[in-house]
């Protein structure tokens, strides 16, 4: 099960009371004030892993609570640290204050921590208190309460090439062909429900280039606005350096124009922001090997005239599957470079 967006609540502990006492020892009169601190409480730490690739462990655990500080004691004992709580996300995780609707936080990297709810800081004892005038203090403290948040997690992931097209296009066909990813494939709308990645190798060792590739739910007309599941997963396409915009030109689709639906999907693109449309994009034509020459033409002539890069393949038959894996590789390199001279 595929879950990316969590609601939780963390607890910090308290810090432990300060001690009042005072010596009570034989042979050692007017001992004075013994009263121990308080412990502190324990942290709530998250740390990026990248042995997670969902919020799912997140869904039935939704309250994390760290241990309170013990309380100070006498004989100037000082009372334990209580022990903290670290929560492990996957990398493209971002934490939001439910309250407030603030990033607290976004991991980006691996093994990225921060300290997401503070403990308590320990109460000081009546030992604390004595002065010369003041020799048998009875004031001591109470321990400061710990930090308390509710949070929303939100997964984005974390991919170099996004896969963006209609259902049934052949998003999940092409990424089985190029990787050893095996999403479900069927031939009705929304067979893939999440998704799916996949590593993509080109070339020979030593010299192999690899690049991550996401699958995504189809989308419709309206996604943007919450038809399908489009609005669900249009976030996962946020962080990807390249979209691949895949287009049936077969006739097997029902939809009569090509451009049309390369139309509509950009505009849904745009209509859901975060910059979606100023990503480098390529244009893939699918299921060549049963096109309908006429929708290809047209395609082609649309993807030339706003000078994006075209490709034709079939990912039944293997053709262009080759030239798009190099392709791919040879763009986000060259958008790479550009980012890095900027």
């Amino acid at each position: 099960m595929f879950i990316d967006e969590v609601k939780i609540r963390v607890k910090a502990g308290d810090g432990g009371n300060g001690c009042m006492a005072f010596r009570r020892e034989k042979f050692v009169p007017r001992g004075g004030p013994s009263g121990g601190d308080g412990g502190r409480g324990g942290d709530v730490v998250m740390v990026s892993s990248q042995r997670h690739n969902t919020l799912i462990h997140f869904r039935f655990n939704p309250e994390h609570k760290a241990e309170r500080g013990e309380h100070g004691m006498g004989s100037n004992c000082t009372g334990s640290d209580g022990e903290g709580v670290t929560l492990q996300v996957p990398v493209g995780t971002v934490v939001y204050d439910l309250e407030t609707g603030e990033v607290v936080h976004d991991f980006s990297t691996p093994d990225d921590s921060i300290v997401i709810a503070r403990g308590g800081r320990g109460g000081r004892g009546n030992q604390h208190f004595a002065t010369p005038t003041h020799q048998a203090p009875r004031e001591h403290e109470m321990g400061r309460p710990g930090e308390e948040r509710a949070l929303r997690l939100e997964l984005k992931l974390l991919a170099d090439v996004g896969l963006v097209g209609y259902p049934n296009a052949g998003k999940s066909t092409l990424i089985s062909r190029i990787s050893a990813a095996r999403p479900k494939i069927a031939d009705y709308p929304f067979t893939t429900l999440e998704p799916n990645l996949g590593v993509v190798s080109v070339g020979q060792e030593p010299d192999t280039q690899s690049y991550v590739v996401a699958d995504l739910p189809g989308l419709i007309e309206g996604a943007h606005l919450g038809a399908g599941l489009g609005v669900q997963f249009l976030r996962h396409i946020e962080r990807t350096r390249l979209l691949a915009h895949l287009v049936d030109v077969s006739d097997a689709s029902g939809r009569p124009d090509a451009v049309e639906d390369f139309k509509v999907i950009n505009a849904e693109l745009e209509g859901f922001g975060h910059s979606l449309m100023d990503k480098p994009m390529v244009v893939i034509a699918t299921k060549v090997d049963v096109a309908n020459p006429e929708k290809l033409k047209k395609l082609t002539a649309h993807a030339k005239k706003r000078k994006l890069e075209f490709h034709a393949i079939s990912s039944v038959t293997g053709e262009g599957i080759e030239e798009l894996k190099w392709a791919l590789a040879k763009l986000l390199d060259k958008t790479a470079k550009k980012k890095r001279a900027t």
